[in-house]
């Protein structure tokens, strides 16, 4: 081995044991199931808190059955990216369906909305546009941003008037595009949108919003937040995911005006470079969207939302988000808590996260809760006992350890 990667070596395992002593440090739990709502992991059946399967969609067996029965007819695999050979007609109805879904022109779709988002900006704007972008959107969002030339702005988080300010001062840009989360994952918020709107039209701006955590379950018939505020047609060009609540498989795209997803399909580089979405993903999702016409999983998720965020809030935690959102994040503050007690309540069968540094900022470790139309009246409860048990006796134990360090 070179003396360079040696010490480059060394340097990373310093920074790893840096992470562990910190309390940060990401294990894997390995799942030998199906997703779903009761899951294998680690050897034994566990209640999943801390899935994207929001409608419980993940081991449909209508989706599941489209998966496999589209192989017989267009194979596995396309092995091209989609201007060379990997066009299938099944990629040209999805599309549609995702359109009609979102009643826009058009859509395009990506390997992920990773990949959507990191291809978008670069293919839309100049050096002579601004984009003004959330400070909390997702990490696609803002490595998409920094691969557009357009000038780059951010405002405080959810904040009308920094963002009302951003737009005033880059009105000599050709095109203004603000840039927000419907939904921000790791806080439970929906964004404003409807004021987004207003500031949009006053200055003369577009707006683009990723909705991979509200697509089907947010709104009334779950077409998201511009449904939720009764904004659709305002809104320019959307970013989703068919890798959460449309089955938590894989794939993402864009949709919007026409014009906009042509030039994407002539310009965005995740798009030309990647291989096309495969035909069994395909299928399900077009399955998915026939699904969605069934607004029962949408009652159910709400239901169970409401539930646990009133019973949580009563068992005395601090609880974040928006009220309707089923992303709810406990908040603990201290991230060697947030890992202990997401850790014990796995004792009890019952799979959450504590999430910490870097993925929230520093102070802010929280465990993040996610409800699904599957869950039902019982585990949700079962949940609520069994983290106010979790929290009272790791309290106790790490003030114990605390008294004991000051003596020594």
């Amino acid at each position: 081995m070179r003396p360079a990667t040696k010490k480059f070596l060394a340097s990373l395992r310093t920074q790893l044991s840096e992470i562990r002593a910190a309390g940060t440090f990401k294990k894997e739990r390995i799942i030998s199931s199906p997703q779903s709502m009761e899951i294998k992991a680690e050897g034994k059946s566990v209640l999943n808190f801390c899935a994207n399967n929001y409608l419980g969609f993940a081991d449909n067996k209508r989706i599941i059955e489209a998966s496999r029965k589209i192989m017989e007819t267009h194979g596995y695999g396309m092995a091209s990216v989609r201007f060379i050979c990997g066009t299938q007609d099944i990629h040209k109805q999805l599309e549609k369906s995702i359109s009609q879904f979102h009643k826009t022109d058009d859509a395009i779709l990506y390997s992920s909305c990773f990949d959507a988002n990191g291809g978008v900006f670069e293919g839309l704007l100049s050096k002579d546009d601004a984009v003004i972008s959330d400070e909390l959107n997702h990490a696609s969002i803002i490595d998409g941003i920094r691969l557009c030339k357009a000038r780059r702005h951010r405002y405080k988080h959810m904040d009308m008037a920094d963002l009302e300010n951003l737009l005033k001062g880059s009105m000599d840009c050709t095109n203004r595009l603000i840039v927000t989360d419907g939904v921000f994952s790791m806080d439970g918020d929906i964004a404003p949108l409807s004021k987004i709107v207003d500031l949009a039209n006053k200055y003369e701006a577009m707006i683009f919003v990723d909705e991979s955590h509200a697509t089907g379950f947010i709104g009334k018939t779950g077409r998201g937040t511009p449904e939720y505020f009764g904004v659709e047609k305002e809104i320019d060009i959307i970013n989703s995911t068919l890798g959460k609540a449309l089955g938590g498989a894989t794939g993402g795209y864009s949709t919007g005006h026409q014009e906009m997803i042509d030039i994407l399909r002539q310009r965005s580089r995740p798009y030309l470079f990647s291989n096309s979405v495969a035909p069994p993903i395909a299928a399900a999702a077009i399955e998915v969207f026939e699904l969605l016409k069934d607004p029962s999983h949408i009652t159910k998720l709400r239901n169970n939302t409401i539930r646990f965020r009133t019973g949580m809030t009563k068992a005395g935690f601090k609880v974040l988000g928006h009220p309707e959102c089923p992303i709810v994040p406990i908040w603990f503050g201290d991230a060697r808590l947030a890992s202990e007690i997401a850790d014990e309540l796995m004792t009890h069968n019952i799979y959450v996260i504590g999430f910490s540094y870097p993925v929230v900022p520093k102070g802010q470790a929280r465990i993040r809760v996610q409800l699904s139309a599957s869950h039902g009246p019982e585990p949700v409860s079962y949940t609520h006992l069994r983290a106010h048990e979790t929290r009272h006796d790791l309290v106790c134990r790490l003030l114990l350890e605390k008294k004991k360090k000051k003596k020594k």
